[in-house]
């Protein structure tokens, strides 16, 4: 955390949690208190580094199967979990809220009005400024969105006051033959999709958050993973974020590593994280912008990928931003301006994860650790006294239209990177 906090400074941490985990499996039930305290720990510990912290529900829209809304879980129950978790952080301006990750074979329609259900709920729980994400179907792919992925529908929802203010689109993509994220090889860089979107997003005056990318170090990734940032950090008018996966606990031999190692006791970016994510984003400061859209978040930033080390450790459920303006590594004379620098983010996902500790209250001294994936209805987070940490790799993401372990919910697994432009 202190790598891409401290020494490259992110300051967007994603926060993946399963629905489950939080209610204790009692669908449409209160918070559980103890799992809630679990979870709260870990966001006063992403607080306390003056980042900014979203909570990602992990569930791909359904409950043990069931789609919200569809036959699954009814929409009060899920607007129950969201009232909540709103009314616990309604005093918490740099906190997020990413709805629910990769919604897939679903009604977009009747989709787009659950959601609507639940922006409503959340801004009269008194959390009225706060970053809303609405995620489209399709697993929220940037290739679909503006046709069959919901777009449309989705930016229709509207704030209690009839506006649209910090209500963004959720965005994903891949890069390899299937858009599964489980492939060495990149076949496409998905130029021609995140175009055709910025310009979906500029004719309807709105803006979009990349919140799930990511590729292989293979040679082809190289040419197309840094092709697709760079365009979308030329279209920084709209999108306002881009997160890259993964790091944390996942080793460096995973396909999709942008894990760094330890030299010298020193964490160091991997040739993938720095050419096209970090150089992607302060390349894009040389370049002149389209006159930007009002500001979302009061500090936009970049935040990226991070792996664990022999250290003091704090694992859970994040995904973890930081920005890269004033790294003094990269670009010492850069600042970070709120309304047009872009940032990246950082995801965090594994079975065990580990967290230096070295600017977090003194007060935390356990660790949290986790077991399964927040999907899973099984998935918990259980307390453990201080240890050492060691890189175990966790599954990678699932192969076709369902990645469910994309983004588990740990706080040091599987950092991704995000730019907020």
């Amino acid at each position: 955390m202190q790598h891409f906090v401290k020494d490259d400074s992110i300051n967007l941490l994603r926060l993946p949690i399963s629905w489950q985990f939080l209610v204790n499996n009692k669908l449409g039930g209160n918070l559980d208190t103890g799992n809630l305290a679990k979870y709260d720990q870990l966001m006063q510990a992403c607080l306390a580094t003056g980042a900014n912290c979203m909570i990602d529900i992990h569930n791909f829209a359904r409950w043990n199967g069931g789609i919200i809304g569809q036959g699954g879980p009814t929409d009060d129950q899920f607007v129950s979990l969201w009232k909540q978790l709103a009314t616990k952080y309604a005093d918490s301006d740099r906190v997020v809220f990413e709805l629910m990750n990769e919604p897939h074979d679903l009604d977009v329609g009747i989709w787009a009005n659950t959601c609507q259900k639940v922006v409503t709920a959340i801004r009269e729980a008194g959390a009225t400024t706060q970053m809303i994400l609405l995620p489209g179907t399709n697993f929220d792919s940037a290739a679909t969105l503006p046709t069959s992925g919901g777009a449309e529908q989705l930016l229709g929802i509207k704030n209690p006051d009839g506006t649209t203010d910090n209500l963004l689109l959720d965005i994903h993509k891949y890069l390899d033959e299937d858009n599964s994220g489980t492939h060495a090889q990149c076949t496409t860089d998905n130029t021609d999709a995140f175009n055709s979107l910025a310009e979906f997003l500029r004719g309807k005056g709105r803006k979009g958050f990349v919140s799930e990318t990511g590729a292989s170090q293979d040679a082809s990734c190289f040419t197309s993973f840094c092709a697709q940032n760079s365009v979308i950090n030329e279209n920084s008018d709209v999108f306002v974020g881009l997160v890259g996966w993964g790091a944390g606990s996942f080793d460096t031999s995973y396909v999709l590593s942008l894990t760094p190692s330890k030299q010298n006791g020193k964490l160091v970016d991997n040739k993938l994280m720095s050419q096209c994510l970090i150089d992607t984003w302060a390349n894009s400061n040389d370049t002149p912008a389209r006159d930007p859209l009002p500001t979302v978040l009061s500090s936009p930033t970049l935040s990226f990928t991070g792996s664990s080390t022999e250290e003091t450790l704090l694992t859970a459920t994040p995904t973890l931003t930081v920005t890269a303006a004033g790294t003094t590594a990269r670009s010492a004379s850069k600042t970070t301006n709120p309304a047009s620098e872009p940032v990246i983010t950082v995801h965090i996902a594994s079975d065990t994860t580990v967290l230096g500790t070295a600017s977090l209250p003194s007060s935390l001294t356990t660790l949290i650790t986790a077991e399964g994936m927040p999907g899973d209805a099984s998935y918990s987070i259980a307390l453990a006294q201080p240890t050492t940490s060691t890189q175990s790799q966790t599954a990678t993401p699932t192969g076709g239209a369902a990645p469910s372990v994309r983004i588990p919910a740990l706080l040091w697994g599987c950092v991704l990177g995000s730019l907020f432009l």
